[in-house]
């Protein structure tokens, strides 16, 4: 049987399904783990320590819990709002039994992204210590810059790697994202800086098709697009990650299909780009 044993799938990348039948279905292939969203943890409807343990008595591990972040806003209430629901988050994370947190880090119209980003820092060093506390991992996920006016602020591994340096705790690192950060032509570089903090947390797959027709719910498959998922896979692996790949994909298209044959199709990808 092909090596599955790194594939992970997040829970919104067959939307359609119920986190449960999700769980089962990803067993049955033989996936290893589950990326969970806190959207289907609210569609099924049980508190988040048994919804860990549901997911489990399946035969998969919890990979992260997604998505934290959205730190910015213009005033200063805003922002203690955002590190009080992040709190939460983590607290969420830590029923579930899930070691990450993702962050999409925000970004807000009518202020400048060093603004932004300012804030973001402080932002994350408020948050990190509670995670800490619980035993939990907080990933910087830098955002291809298309989404730099009101989701992210971050959007180079290198604006990433600087926020660790300055926050300078053992509990946050960086989500690499191929969607969002293929482009970046110092993205060898700055992985290897990341690699050498240990601060590469998780890795994410799927593939940027040409001309998307949607700048959100258009992601391809691994191998249908215009990224070297190959080369990327391989300066993450030199940099001495060694945890799960991800696979998250948004697309209107692949919601529509039969989510049974969109499973078997994401794990052909998966096996072709290795």
């Amino acid at each position: 049987m092909s090596d599955l044993s790194k594939l992970c799938i997040h829970s919104i990348t067959t939307k359609p399904l119920g986190l449960r039948e999700a769980a089962g279905k990803y067993a049955s292939a033989g996936v290893s783990a589950i990326s969970v969203w806190q959207d289907a943890v609210a569609a099924y409807g049980e508190n988040h320590k048994a919804t860990g343990e549901m997911i489990r008595s399946e035969g998969i591990d919890v990979a992260c819990y997604v998505r934290g972040g959205f730190f910015t806003a213009l005033e200063g209430s805003g922002r203690l709002k955002a590190i009080d629901e992040n709190k939460r988050i983590i607290d969420e994370a830590a029923e579930i039994g899930a070691p990450l947190v993702v962050l999409v880090c925000g970004a807000t119209p009518g202020q400048s992204l060093f603004e932004s980003r300012k804030q973001i820092t402080e932002g994350i060093a408020e948050s990190v210590k509670h995670a800490a506390a619980a035993g939990i991992k907080l990933g910087i996920e830098p955002l291809h810059p298309m989404y730099a006016d009101s989701r992210s602020a971050v959007n180079t591994m290198t604006q990433a790697n600087a926020i660790c340096d300055e926050v300078g705790h053992p509990n946050l690192g960086i989500t690499v994202d191929v969607f969002h950060t293929w482009w970046d032509d110092r993205l060898e570089a700055e992985l290897k800086i990341a690699g050498e903090k240990n601060r590469i947390f998780s890795f994410h797959i799927c593939d940027w098709k040409n001309l998307p027709e949607d700048m959100l719910n258009d992601r391809g498959l691994m191998g249908e697009g215009v990224i070297d998922i190959p080369q990327i896979r391989k300066w993450v692996n030199e940099s001495g990650f060694t945890g799960y790949e991800e696979v998250e994909i948004f697309s209107n298209r692949y919601w529509a299909m039969d989510q049974d044959e969109y499973l078997e199709k994401i794990k052909e990808a998966y096996l072709a780009t290795k």
